[in-house]
């Protein structure tokens, strides 16, 4: 019998876990559907043999997708941080998840069609932070002005 994790992350959808566990697992890498769970019986939101939770990972991290009705909306709270290596990653991550019916936000913020938050973030932002001082100012100061991350125009910022 498989080790119950102690931690899984459970996310709340409407009905359409399943659909985004798959979506999940064609877009990112280390992520695959699990088990896909049928209600024994009628709940609030759906009826007996219905899809109630699906095991998937999301680059690694363990979750669960409930299928738990309109009573709860994602929110920014919540995100997904995604760490890529150069443009086109971020560029593949990010158009795939705007390009399925979801939506541009601010500073390499996007969310899916079930309104789940990503954070679709070259390393170079990160290292820039993480060196602080004038080249996170100014990297951040150019990251602020952005949707999707340009990881040419981070660069040059870091360099100043």
């Amino acid at each position: 019998m498989p080790k119950t994790r102690k931690n899984t992350i459970c996310l709340w959808f409407d009905k359409d876990a399943e659909a985004a566990a798959r979506f999940y697992a064609e877009t990112f890498p280390d992520t695959e559907m699990g088990a896909v769970h049928r209600a024994p019986s009628d709940f609030p939101s759906g009826k007996k043999g219905d899809v109630l939770t699906v095991e998937f990972t999301v680059a690694g991290i363990p979750c669960i997708g409930l299928n738990g009705g309109s009573a709860f909306k994602q929110s920014e709270a919540f995100s997904f941080q995604i760490a890529t290596d150069d443009q086109p990653e971020t560029d593949r991550y990010w158009n795939a998840i705007v390009g399925n019916g979801g939506q541009e936000s601010a500073c390499g913020w996007c969310k899916d069609k079930w309104g789940v938050s990503w954070q679709i973030t070259p390393r170079t932002l990160t290292e820039a932070m993480a060196a602080g001082g004038d080249e996170a100012k100014r990297a951040f100061d150019a990251m602020m002005e952005m949707r999707k991350i340009d990881v040419a125009a981070i660069d040059a910022a870091r360099r100043g």
